[in-house]
């Protein structure tokens, strides 16, 4: 069956001729390249991770096809239709064919990992809520936002300074459960929300997501909830497109005063980029991809004469602590290397090698949270 873009551009041959059909017919592809790569789709992996196949599994052990992701080092989330599993590091020691490579397996949070499974490794460690997934007490609560309630989960702590936590692409706000037991342990509130586009928040109005350009403004609504009931300072925790979030809200916000630090993991900051990615990731042709983008820019309104978040270092008021690495293809981390360089009295750059997009925290645990708590314990 014929796609709405083939028969457009069948159309468009017979009436216009070739040479003007092709450019048209470059333009809808462009378009429908752009609706994919902006349309938001909470949960589901990011384009361009390989498909891994189960071949078996042992107590304790997963054997998974060789590739550049399955040997990445860390601890991950392996996603199939109806399968979650968590996966820790791999066991170098551990016999196995020439193309595959064994990990630890951790746990089976949802369906079975039979061999021949398909999956895909995802930065998402955790299924459910704070509660069943991590044993935390929490609240379900709605954020009153201008488009309607946001859902979001309040862990409760003895401080008064607030970490609100935000999600970036391909994820959910179960995303930031893998801070959550840190921050707890750190008696940090913790609230972590949801925006247009997730499951149980509102739509956006266009139905595409914006990289963070309109979302901002569901996470002032989310600063403004922590101020009313009970924080006296935030500090804004936000991953990819959830990072840009977190800059905006620091550069807009009326509230922008009780921000007293911002957190940025693999955070967008070159729409242009990231577009192209997303764009070519799912399968656009090379040649279409600046179609695509020129489209993708102007349906979310991302103009070239609008700055992109952290394009004026010299609005920066708070620390700021970035983790990025040169492998994240989705989001470059050269414009936060300049960032840094540029504001090296607020910006710190934690460089994490080898670590996929959103995923800094999995490929070294450890070396996050600890500076992670150095960079918090003067904004406690």
């Amino acid at each position: 069956m014929r796609t709405a873009t083939a028969t457009a551009a069948a159309v468009t041959t017979t009436l216009l001729g070739a040479g003007a059909a092709a450019v048209v017919a470059a333009a809808l592809a462009g378009r429908y390249a752009a609706d994919a790569a902006l349309r938001p789709e909470p949960g589901r992996p990011l384009p361009g991770g390989p498909r891994l196949i189960v071949h078996s599994t042992a107590a304790g052990r997963i054997e998974l096809t060789r590739s550049l992701a399955s040997l990445r080092a860390g601890t991950y989330g392996l996603t199939a239709p109806g399968v979650h599993a968590v996966v820790g590091p791999v066991i170098a020691d551990a016999p196995h064919d020439p193309d595959t490579v064994v990990r630890r397996l951790l746990a089976v949070t949802h369906g079975s990992l039979d061999p021949g499974t398909r999956v895909t490794l995802t930065p998402q460690v955790h299924l459910g809520n704070p509660r069943t997934a991590l044993g935390l007490d929490h609240a379900d609560v709605d954020v009153p936002g201008e488009l309607g309630a946001l859902p979001a989960w309040f862990v409760p702590a003895a401080r008064d300074t607030w970490v609100i936590t935000v999600h970036g692409l391909g994820a959910t706000r179960e995303h930031p459960m893998v801070v959550m037991p840190f921050l707890h342990r750190h008696r940090l509130p913790v609230l972590d929300v949801a925006y247009r586009g997730d499951l149980g928040a509102p739509a956006p109005p266009d139905g595409l997501g914006h990289l963070g350009e309109s979302e901002w403004r569901d996470l002032d609504a989310a600063i403004r909830y922590a101020l009313r009931y009970g924080a006296r300072r935030v500090i804004l925790h936000g991953w990819s497109s959830g990072a840009a979030m977190a800059l905006r809200a620091a550069e807009r916000s009326a509230l922008a005063d009780r921000i007293s630090g911002l957190v940025l993991d693999s955070p967008v900051l070159d729409w242009h980029a990231t577009l192209r990615a997303l764009a070519a990731a799912r399968r656009t042709p090379a040649a279409l991809l600046p179609f695509a983008v020129r489209a993708a820019e102007a349906h979310a309104g991302l103009r070239a004469d609008h700055r992109a978040p952290g394009a004026d270092p010299g609005a920066l008021k708070v620390p700021v602590l970035i983790f990025h690495g040169p492998d994240d293809a989705l989001a470059p981390w050269e414009p936060a290397r300049r960032l840094a360089a540029a504001r090296p009295d607020l910006v710190t750059l934690h460089p994490v090698r080898e670590a996929a997009h959103g995923a800094m925290w999995n490929a070294d645990p450890a070396g996050y949270e600890e500076a992670l708590r150095r960079f918090l314990t003067p904004l406690m």
